[in-house]
This record gives structure tokens, sequence and C-alpha cells, in this order.
């Protein structure tokens, strides 16, 4: 546990991004219909949106941080700093940050750095954005976060496949001194790390003759080691022993009540993990749990974000909401965080 907090930040704005074709799971044809039927009922995952060959992860950030920076009126002067969480980059290297600073027109003088995180991805980079800026050296700041996470399943995976979908988002915010506190509690056990992992690829293993060789690992799973890997059941664990219990510590040490929050803004992992999240933590109004997961699916460290877009917009930009906002997954890495969004801007859904 680490229980942090961030002064004299807040958020402006968030906009999100996903690709504009449409994947149903029913026209999945590797599993039978009535697989299919099960799949959906207890994912939750109807639909998703999948990026084609030609479109990046940076291309799914670009969008949404040009029409935010538009939209807030910011002079792109202005802007210190652009942190890009993903874990899908455009290229090994360079990194895709420094990509969106040049592509936006921004300063020279502006930081630009990418964050190798997934599920959680979205409050870690809040932490490490909102702590830049929080000395009021650095003014404002984008943290862009998204994955092309199709690029990396097998369709002759049925445990992965039909799980992920592709887009990206941006989230501005700004040094302000009358900001109230946010409050984060950070995690990490990399043990876990065999549990969602792609093993060929990195310079661990680089690319062998048996990198892109299918295998047949189980009836229905069908996938290389360039492939992701995920060992459900176990994830399923890791989140149901680790997740109520990060958040109930993070309202425990904050002196904050559950009951006071607007909405919990869990990452759209599955629909069974994340009900069984909510029913752990006693949070009885389902309406304060939104899901997007059903047409969009799991979209890594972009679910947080495309979700309060999707479904909360009107309540965030029409009056001040508190929501917690919880990630959790691969490494295994997850945190919670508590903050006060005050009447911001966001964007309709982008589509690319």
């Amino acid at each position: 546990m680490s229980f942090v907090t961030v002064n004299n930040v807040s958020v402006k704005g968030i906009a999100a991004c996903v690709p504009s074709d449409v994947y149903n799971n029913m026209t999945y044809d590797h599993i039978t219909e009535q697989e299919r039927e099960l799949f959906i009922k207890t994912t939750g995952i109807k639909e998703r949106r999948i990026a084609n060959q030609t479109t990046s992860t940076s291309d799914m950030c670009f969008e949404p941080a040009k029409q935010l920076i538009e939209k807030l009126n910011w002079d792109k002067n202005d802007i210190d700093v652009v942190i890009m969480v993903t874990q899908s980059p455009d290229y090994f290297i360079p990194g895709s940050a420094v990509i969106l600073q040049d592509k936006l027109g921004l300063k020279k003088s502006c930081l630009a750095f990418d964050i190798n995180l997934g599920c959680s991805g979205y409050v870690y980079g809040l932490y490490v954005l909102g702590n830049l800026l929080s000395s009021g050296q650095l003014k404002k700041g984008l943290l862009v976060v998204g994955d092309k996470s199709t690029i990396s399943t097998s369709y002759t995976d049925k445990s992965s496949y039909p799980l992920f979908g592709d887009a990206g988002s941006a989230t501005a915010l700004e040094f302000n001194q009358q900001a109230t506190i946010m409050n984060f509690n950070l995690s990490s056990d990399g043990s876990g790390k065999d549990a969602i992992i792609i093993e060929h690829g990195g310079s661990r293993h680089g690319i062998q003759d048996d990198t892109f060789t299918l295998v047949d690992i189980e009836p229905g799973v069908q996938r290389a080691k360039r492939h992701l890997k995920l060992e459900g059941i176990e994830i399923f664990n890791f989140a149901l022993r680790e997740v109520p219990a990060n958040v109930n510590e993070l309202y425990s040490l904050s002196k904050k009540n559950i009951a006071d929050t607007n909405y919990f803004v869990f990452h759209q992992a599955n629909k069974l993990i994340n009900e069984s999240v909510r029913k752990k933590l006693k949070i009885t109004d389902t309406i304060k749990v939104p899901y997007s997961i059903s047409h969009f699916g799991n979209t890594s460290s972009a679910s947080i974000p495309l979700t309060m877009i999707t479904e909360l917009s009107q309540q965030l930009s029409e009056s001040t909401q508190t929501l917690c906002l919880c990630g959790f997954g691969v490494g295994y890495s997850w945190g919670s965080v508590i903050i006060d969004f005050d009447k911001i801007v966001c964007l309709p859904l982008i589509e690319i």
C-alpha cells in the first residue's frame, strides 16, 4: 500500500476516442453460438471497437488531446508536460509522448515521456502528472492514455480475443491552489507478472524461431508467444483479493465515507469481476457503478476515462461530483483515487 495525496491540482477536462469499426461478439465464429451467448452474459461484452492496421495508439490519443486543447482554449505554449500511458506504443523506440508533443504543436520545452502500465495506468498517470504540477513550477499538463490491445490477441484464443477493444483518451490537469486534495492508494505485486503477459518481443526473449508459431494450449485456445496470455482464474482471484481491500483502505486513511461518493468508476475488466468487486465493497446502489464495457470491451488504461465520457458526461459537466476511480490488472498493478470533479469539460465521444 502507498497512501499518498496530491494538492493544488484540478482536472479541467476529459476526452476519449474509439475506432469507428464495430465488432459484434456474436459474429466471433471461433466458438459456438451457445458459447458466444454465455461469454456475453458472463463478461457483459456485446461489441468492441477495433482499430485498423494503419491506426496507432497515439492516433487514438491525438484527436482527443487536440480537441480538448481547443475546447479549453488553452494556449499551446502554456502546456508544460505530456505523459503517455500505454503498453502498445507506436514504436519500440521512440516513445509515443514525444510524437504527440510534436504532432500537437507543443513547445520544445514541454516535458514528454511514456509510462508502461496497463489497467491501472490511468490512476497512476493522474498521480504522476498531479505531482509534477502540484508545486506550481509547471502549470498545465496532458495525460494521454490508451492502448491498441487487439493487435496482440490471437483470433483463435477465446480467452482473450473477444475481451479487448481499442481506445485512447486525453485528460487536462492544471495547477490550482483552490483545488481539493486528491487521495491515492497505489499498489503493485510483480509476482503476478505471468498472469497477463506477452512473452516474446521484449529484451528477455526477443524474436525467436517460434515467436509467431501458433500452439494449442487447450480447447478453443491457440496462440503464439507473441500474443497476449491471460490466466482468467488467477486474475479473478487477484481482483477479489486486492481491489476491495485497496478501496476500503483508501477511504479509511483519507477519513472519507463511501456513501458520500457519487460514482465509482472501475477499470472495465469484465462484468463478472467488476460486479464481484462492487458486491464485496457493499455498494448496493448499482447506478453508482457505471459500465461502458458492453459497447467497448476491456480497453485497458483507457477504460476509466472512456466510461466517464460515455456514461457520466452530463453529471461531470453540470455539477461537482466526487468520484472514486480504480484501476487494476497487468503487473499485477492496482490503485484507487478519490477526486472531486468541478464542472469539467467533457467532449462527446470521438470516432476515427
